[in-house]
């Protein structure tokens, strides 16, 4: 996976705009999507898909997901199963 940083403007604290990183596959070729780190929170944007109709995560969402590895494994589980069914 390869992961690019499209735009940097930072003043050392995180503004509203954000970073946004480029997320492609292995191959560099496949864009997997646009992941931006804001001051409320992250925005998934798959593939093309604009950061006003990404998927939004608080920060204080990620803390609780990220608590321990057994909360995020079974999370990633719960949304790999998901994925699978539609």
């Amino acid at each position: 996976m390869e992961v690019w940083i499209k735009s940097f403007d930072v003043n050392m604290q995180v503004k509203q705009k954000g970073i946004e990183l480029e997320i492609r596959g292995k191959d560099g070729d496949n864009q997997l999507g646009d992941c931006y780190a804001t001051m409320t929170g992250l925005v998934w944007c798959k593939g093309k898909t604009k950061k006003e109709n990404g998927v939004k995560l608080k920060w204080e969402d990620l803390q609780i997901l990220c608590h321990s590895k057994d909360v995020l494994e079974a999370a990633i589980k719960a949304a790999k199963k998901e994925i699978k069914e539609k």
